[in-house]
């Protein structure tokens, strides 16, 4: 299947500049000229399209508005944004991240940056697409269970886990996406040992999944095991999650890094402390995580 790209921008070099990095991909690219223009296509088509390319500096309506809609329409398909902005000050980046972006594309860009972070967008959006797909088989009297532990090992276990889990807690669509990412942060990070610099390299050269498959079945690792206790009481709901790694120094990726803006993951654990979580705590070493979601008073 062709992955269609909605591409948000009024400068018409900008449109054939992305068009030209792109034409060796294979995507199909649907471009609108302002916000109101790419919005009023979203509104539409939203079902077909898979990555959403956005300006930040639009006449009509502005990359910023635009998001806002886009993040109060609870009809829309979720779909990862990248937005092209040259406007790159932490406090403009944390903007957007509030608001849904999950990528930023600074500019000036060079093709290898961009189709870099398309194929990572891309990636985000089929994965989401075959979490929330997995959520909607789930049964709803999972609200029923108190307490719960699981034990696995492969990315493609902490994908069906996060799908499993989210449905016990009240809004499964909040944090499907947080506990997907600290679920398998666990398994790559932390028992297979994949270091940051390394994941980078490896998914600018296409390598990541294959080094994944590789370690999962290496003696070296392949007996570590990702533990998570989930445990509700009527305040709140906790999930905790463990690792056999050697942890990592978690508080510089708490927040999201301007001087990560253009690498093509690094944002999970950001996107989980503020949008998935009422808080998030990382314990010791940093292989140990509770999450924690506050309940409402008559839940």
């Amino acid at each position: 299947m062709t992955e269609r790209i909605l591409t948000i921008d009024d400068d018409a070099r900008n449109v054939k500049l992305i068009e030209c990095y792109l034409e060796d991909e294979s995507y199909d690219i649907v471009v609108a000229h302002d916000g109101e223009e790419g919005w009023n296509i979203l509104q539409k088509e939203h079902q077909t399209i898979d990555l959403i390319l956005l300006d930040r500096m639009m006449p009509v309506l502005d990359g910023i508005e635009f998001l806002k809609r886009y993040r109060a329409a609870t009809n829309l398909k979720r779909i990862p944004v990248i937005m092209q902005t040259a406007a790159s000050e932490p406090g403009q980046i944390r903007e957007g991240l509030e608001l849904g972006v999950f990528y930023y594309l600074t500019k000036p860009y060079d093709d290898e940056v961009l189709i870099s972070l398309v194929k990572a967008a891309i990636e985000d959006s089929r994965r989401s697409r075959d979490l929330y797909a997995a959520m909607e088989e789930r049964d709803r009297t999972f609200a029923l269970v108190s307490e719960m532990r699981l034990e696995f090992r492969t990315i493609a276990q902490a994908r069906a886990v996060a799908a499993t889990l989210a449905h016990f807690f009240p809004d499964p669509d909040r944090v499907v996406n947080g506990i997907s990412e600290l679920l398998i942060n666990a398994v790559e990070h932390g028992n297979l040992g994949i270091q940051y610099a390394e994941k980078t390299a490896l998914l600018h050269a296409g390598r990541w999944l294959a080094e994944v498959e590789l370690r999962q079945v290496s003696p070296d690792y392949s007996h570590k095991q990702v533990q998570v206790h989930m445990k509700r009481n009527r305040e709140h709901m906790t999930l905790q999650i463990d690792d056999e790694g050697n942890g990592f120094d978690w508080k510089k990726y708490m927040e999201f890094n301007a001087e990560r803006a253009s690498d093509p993951h690094g944002r999970g654990i950001a996107m989980a402390n503020m949008l998935s979580f009422d808080k998030l705590t990382y314990q010791g070493k940093g292989n140990s995580v509770i999450c924690t979601v506050n309940l409402p008073a008559n839940d």
